[in-house]
């Protein structure tokens, strides 16, 4: 079909319509306009364009689906007018008039008058004005998913008591709080949520807040996608389960089909019905329907039921429908009364019947057609007979087939309640005739006349598809999608849309619930990708083919003209001309704006002139001279953007300027304000010189700041000494802050008037804000790269030097590909020294700078002539080790090296390869390159290299090893090599050394390797073998030898052998002369650790000082201290060792005696030094236990003693003579008393008592009688002591027998 033949001219459908209002009431004007393309509609007043944004609040415009709307707030009389309404498209114009007329009036409102949208609250005497913000947006969700709706709404003045009414729709229609829908009202936010989504949710959600006053209202669309099948491959659920034509014992359900049967067509349809009061589901139809609607027979009558549908395919079943609204089982006229009785519904119908009156046949019934006909039912209805009594009639069905007369009852077991009846079973293709008889109790009447012979089929078509699918670019992110409806489509429910991206076959529904009109708004794609849309009919027969694909469409928004200039300001007037300026308006209709227009007109004492053009070819700076003016004269201008959609409707007229030439000396405002690269707390002010010099050329510009809500007072500077550029960084912003910048020029007269304030800026990182990158490639090209995440298909990247734009490429080119841009140096070099910053066009202030100063340019050719010549980085340099069995490996490693690199082997500038000799290896993954040698000879002796080349990247490294360097490496191959062959037999793997216990004996240990049961270990001495019993062990591969109290004689060189079949081993410990020296020394070291501390005891001959040792040793050599000077022994200070104790005897110590003492032990080392303090106290109180010590000796010496020769008992004959003598001693000379039965005796003839010399005492009895036997005792006494010696004497007869004792 050719496009131009759905082109045509705009036509009014509904035109609008004239008012007579009040005044400060609100009117309405609306009309409905079609034409392809769509018309645009502009409204004029009395012929002058009606501009909402020069009188805000005063009018508002509407457009939405072609009906377009004019309203008129507040009128006033000045407002009485005739309005048009003027419709445009490529194929023509066309207008429609209307007249409104305002009449004044004294006294109150009529109440019966429509209510203002904002005016007089009669009630109140207040004006309340509502508005709606942070608004929901189009949202999408899943089935049985919650989703929630809200707005803020602001109604002013606040009243803390008023309630706003506030109510929801759904495509228009009121909805009302149920347990889908949860409705809740803050006081200052409205919000509905969806609490279990099923696509009946789906459609245009209106917001409706109505005061007083008037009212306001949102709207947006929710989409409800199908939840995931629970078989893979089954269809969607069908949708919109209602319930039609219910009687005592049938009802028709119907639904609609859904949009999507995920590639397998759908065979039919289950109805489940479940009885309300129960959660039972039973299934109707045994198998599938593919008409979407069905009559339900059998229900009982008086109870309530609820319905789902479920579809099928070959795939399986999908998921049920929601359940619709319950319905009752009953006749429609009982129906009827109990909608208007008041008593409360329970859920149950109690069905009574009155007395019928006997013998009353009921009559025919009336009225009998078929109402509906498919290929799997036929469904009948009639009307009661008029004759039928008092009781209720019930109704037998009869058919026949067309061209017999054979009639046959279908109900033949029961009879139907309902004047319904559907009739399953017949044959498709048949034609039958119908007639129903009543019957009561008193029998059954005569048949009703018979149908029209009815063929058994489908009488419903399916649709047709739909005509031509149009796509009409409308946002970033949806398109517009019309047709033209199916042609003679019966019953429509609606229409199904699908998308596709163009290439992928895929199609995706854009609405999962029939929309009835052929133009609808595709929400959800995928901005910058292409679409072909498709559209499918709907009816209770099915869905339609589809329509023919649409032509592709780009996701884009749509253009439209630019919104008007603003901010229109003089930057220079001379006797005839003045320099205008103006900002660029705030939506330039997602295209660039090609170009102003700037119409003036005069004003004489307050009148205005007649608009008149300044410039018939359009501008593209936004600063114009208007020439051909008057000197002295008023004038106003307007400004109009103009786009490749057109030219947008004008700016609000300026203030009047006078066009008188300026003289004064300071310049004119600087102009055109932009700020760029907005960040968190910095952002970079362009700005333009003022046009109007002053009378010498401008030299410097300064910079104001302030916050957008301060007062004018507020205006501070940012720079204290003028810039000579026409850019500035500023870097004093605050997070979150929003700020007004200007401008202000000076020269040598000073400083010129500032520029009109710049819009607020908010002080805030963008999300996704990205800075220029400086990058080096391999090659080592040095280029500034830029991305944007938010680009529109209609953005530009424009690179900047110093903020000028960059058109000259000889020293930079710029590429851009997708979302990133880059701006390559071609020979980087001091003229490219500056700023760089690159802004992207169509974004919501995407920009960013780079400045590159002769450092950072220094640092970016050092790295570019790396890139150029680039080097293998190493991580290790060529380096040499051994490895087992002596094996001499030489090896570097590289950081990174890709697959192909290579490597060439040096030595003494000559390749080598791999062979006996060399064995090479290169590990690409790790970057370790290496070669080993079994071994090294005299000829090896040079310098080795490794060559590396990956690409054109290269590296090298050597070890020259030559001289001492290369000898000593060859020996300890040579020695590594040996190593290996001593340890293929058993071996040492600790050699022998030697350990000193805490007990101070010297252990000798090695740790053998490799040994089995038939080793053997020896043990020498000086050439002589140890033998077994010598403290030798043998456990867990360590050899010991325990040498216990260590002396000379234990010197010697000692050896341990190794041997068995394989081989043997030895290791030797030198102990003698140094060696044996040196482990004394760790015996004397351990000897001194454990000495103890030095401690102080009192003797008495002096003072002692003492330590313990763990063990003591004949070699240990002890040096004493007396204030830090060795002791010179004498025979008064002494030292010695008495076994474990080593000590210090002070003999007679003297206050020259005091003093700090130490004892030192030498260990070959720093030794060990134990101290203790002798002053003080501490030798006060040694010295006076001295003294004591020494007293108490003097006394034991010196006291009285008996010294012996008493026995202790003395058996004498009777007649006998008894002598007994005793040595006696004392300093001085004792006394002498003798005492019998301790009663003192005195010397006479019988006892003769003596004391001579000093020394010894005798006791004599000359002639020993009975008398004498008894105890005695000798007592001797001097100053130091008294001491007693005693003896028993026994007296016996010489008659008596066995010596008896008397």
């Amino acid at each position: 079909m050719n496009e131009d033949s759905l082109m045509h001219t705009p036509e009014f459908v509904i035109k609008p319509r004239s008012h007579t209002v009040w005044e400060k009431q609100c009117v309405r004007l609306h009309c409905t306009v079609s034409g392809w393309p769509d018309p645009r509609v502009v409204w004029y007043k009395n012929n002058v364009t009606i501009d909402p944004l020069a009188q805000p609040g005063k009018y508002k415009l509407v457009s939405s689906y072609n009906v377009h709307s004019l309203e008129i707030n507040r009128c006033d009389f000045d407002d009485t007018a005739q309005y048009r309404a003027s419709a445009m498209n490529s194929k023509g114009e066309l207008s429609a008039f209307a007249s409104v007329v305002v009449k004044r009036f004294k006294g109150e409102v009529d109440e019966a008058l429509p209510s203002p949208r904002y005016g007089i609250v009669s009630e109140y005497g207040i004006t309340f004005q509502t508005h709606i913000v942070e608004k929901f947006d189009v949202a999408f969700g899943r089935e049985g998913e919650t989703l929630s709706l809200g707005c803020t709404v602001i109604i002013y003045p606040n009243l803390q008591r008023y309630q706003p009414e506030v109510q929801w729709y759904r495509d228009d229609v009121l909805l009302s709080p149920s347990k889908w829908t949860h409705m809740h009202w803050s006081g200052d936010r409205a919000t509905m949520t969806l609490t279990h989504l099923n696509k009946e949710d789906e459609g245009l959600y209106t917001l409706r807040i109505t005061t007083k006053s008037g009212y306001e209202t949102h709207s947006a669309y929710v989409f409800v996608r199908d939840a995931d099948a629970e078989v893979e491959g089954a269809p969607g659920a069908p949708l919109d389960v209602r319930c039609q034509d219910a009687n005592k014992d049938y009802v028709i359900v119907t639904w609609k089909q859904p949009a999507v049967d995920r590639g397998s067509s759908i065979m039919g349809y289950f109805v489940d019905r479940c009885e309300v009061g129960t959660t039972h589901w039973s299934q109707c139809n045994d198998t599938p329907i593919k008409f979407a609607r069905f009559p339900v027979t059998g229900l009982v009558e008086g109870r309530s039921y609820t319905f789902r549908v479920r579809a099928v395919n070959k795939s399986g079943m999908s998921r049920p429908s929601r359940a619709s609204e319950p319905v009752a089982a009953m006749d429609p006229g009982d129906r009827a009364r109990m909608r208007g009785t008041s008593a409360p519904w329970t859920g149950q119908i109690i069905v009574t019947e009155e007395e019928p009156a006997e013998g009353v046949v009921p009559g025919v019934p009336a009225e009998l057609e078929v109402t509906e006909a498919t290929k799997n039912y036929v469904v009948l209805s009639w009307k009661p007979p008029g004759e039928r009594g008092h009781e209720g009639v019930m109704y037998y069905v009869e058919k026949c087939v067309s061209g017999t007369d054979s009639w046959q009852r279908v109900n033949t077991e029961i009879p139907v309640k309902s004047p319904r009846f559907a009739l399953f079973d017949l044959a498709e293709g048949k034609s039958y005739s119908f007639r129903v008889r009543c019957c009561n109790s008193a029998g059954v009447g005569e048949p009703s006349n018979p149908t029209e012979p009815t063929t058994v089929g489908d009488k419903l078509d399916i649709p047709a598809p739909p005509g031509r699918v149009v796509p009409i670019r409308n946002t970033d992110t949806s398109v517009v999608v019309s047709w033209e409806a199916s042609r003679e489509a019966k019953e429509l429910v609606g229409y199904y849309i699908e998308a596709s991206i163009v290439g992928s076959n895929v199609w995706e529904p854009c609405n999962n619930k029939p929309v009835k009109a052929t133009r609808f708004i595709c929400h959800g794609l995928v901005t910058g990708e292409t679409y072909v849309f498709k559209v499918k009919a709907v009816n209770a027969a099915g869905l339609s083919e589809s329509s023919q694909e649409s032509e592709p469409i780009e996701v884009k928004a749509a253009i439209a003209t630019p919104a008007p200039p603003y901010g229109i300001s003089v930057l220079e007037c001379v006797r005839d001309a003045m320099v205008l300026a103006w900002k660029q308006p705030a939506f330039i209709g997602g295209a660039d704006i090609t170009g102003y227009f700037v119409d003036y007109r005069q004003v004489v004492e307050g009148v205005v002139g007649k608009w008149h053009e300044a410039n018939i070819k359009s501008v593209t700076d936004r600063a114009y001279r208007v020439s051909d003016l008057k000197e002295n004269m008023k004038y106003q201008f307007q400004v109009r953007a103009a786009n490749m959609a057109g030219v947008g409707i004008p700016s609000l007229s300026s203030e009047t300027f006078t066009c008188a030439e300026w003289t004064i000396a300071v310049p004119g405002p600087p102009h055109d304000l932009q700020a760029m690269e907005v960040r968190s707390t910095s952002l970079v002010l362009l700005w333009k010189p003022p046009v109007y010099q002053g009378r010498d050329e401008v030299n410097g510009f300064y910079i104001d700041i302030k916050e957008a809500e301060a007062p004018l007072e507020a205006w501070r500077g940012v720079n204290e000494k003028a810039t000579d550029k026409k850019y500035m960084k500023i870097k004093i912003l605050k997070e979150g802050e929003t700020y007004v910048f200007r401008v202000r020029a000076q020269n040598k007269a000073g400083v010129g008037k500032a520029s009109e304030p710049t819009e607020p800026v908010l002080a805030q990182t963008k999300p996704g804000t990205k800075d220029i990158v400086v990058d080096v490639d391999d090659d080592g090209v040095i280029s500034m790269n830029f991305e944007c995440a938010n680009l529109t298909p209609d953005s530009k990247f424009v690179w900047s030097k110093n903020y000028e734009e960059i058109t000259d490429e000889t020293r930079i080119t710029m590429e851009t590909k997708g979302n990133k841009s880059k701006a390559t140096f071609k020979t980087p070099a001091e003229d490219d020294l500056g700023i760089y910053s690159c802004l992207v066009t169509h974004t919501d202030g995407a920009s960013s700078s780079y400045t590159l100063s002769a450092e950072e340019l220094k640092k970016l050719l050092e790295i570019s002539h790396d890139h150029k010549f680039p080097i293998i980085p190493l991580k290790t340099e060529l380096a040499v080790e051994l490895l087992e069995k002596g094996k001499v490996r030489f090896w570097l490693q590289a950081e990174k090296i890709s697959a192909n690199g290579k490597v060439e082997y040096v030595f003494n500038d000559n390749v080598v390869s791999q062979g006996e000799k060399y064995k090479m290896n290169f590990d690409k993954n790790t970057g370790v390159i290496e070669m080993t040698m079994e071994s090294l000879t005299p000829a090896d002796e040079g310098t080795f290299t490794f060559q590396l080349q990956d690409g054109k990247a290269t590296n090298q490294s050597s070890l020259v090893l030559i001289g001492d360097v290369f000898k000593q490496l060859q020996k300890e191959s040579e020695f590594q090599r040996k190593e290996w062959f001593r340890k293929q037999g058993p071996h040492f793997v600790e050699y022998l050394r030697y350990e000193v216990t805490p007990e101070c004996c010297v252990v000798l240990k090695c740790k053998v390797g490799n040994i089995k049961k038939e080793t053997v270990a020896l043990w020498y001495k000086d050439g002589r073998e140890i033998k077994a019993d010598e403290h030798l062990t043998f456990s867990e591969g360590v050899l010991t030898l325990e040498i216990a109290q260590i002396s000379k004689k234990d010197a010697g060189i000692y050896e341990v052998i190794l041997k068995d079949d394989r081989g043997k081993d030895s290791s030797t410990l030198n102990l003698t002369d140094q060696g044996f020296k040196n482990m004394m020394n760790e015996v004397f070291s351990v000897i001194a650790n454990s000495s103890t501390a030095l401690k102080i005891q009192s003797t008495e001959e002096g003072i002692r000082l003492y330590s313990f040792v763990s063990y003591y040793n004949d070699e240990l050599h002890v040096t004493w201290h007396h204030k830090d000077a060795a002791i010179a022994f004498t025979d008064r200070i002494k030292c010695g060792v008495v076994g474990e104790q080593l000590w210090l005897q002070i003999s007679d110590p003297t206050d020259k005696d005091k003093g700090k003492y130490a004892i030192e032990f030498f260990d070959g080392k720093g030794g060990l030094r134990r101290t203790v303090e002798l002053s003080g106290q501490a030798f006060d109180d040694a010295y006076a236990e001295f003294q004591r010590l020494k007293a108490a000796a003097i006394a034991e010496r010196n006291r009285a003693r008996v010294a012996g020769g008493l026995p202790d008992v003395v058996t004498i004959q009777e007649g006998k003579a008894l002598n007994l003598t005793c040595n006696i001693s004392g300093d001085p000379l004792p006394e002498v008393t003798w005492l019998k039965n301790d009663r003192e005796m005195v010397s006479d003839d019988h006892y003769i008592l003596k004391f001579e010399s000093g020394k010894f005492a005798s006791f004599t009895i000359s002639t020993v009688n009975t008398a004498d036997s008894g105890k005695y005792s000798i007592l001797v006494k001097n100053k130091y002591g008294t001491e007693s010696g005693d003896f028993t004497v026994s007296v016996f007869m010489p008659d008596d027998v066995g010596g008896k004792k008397k």
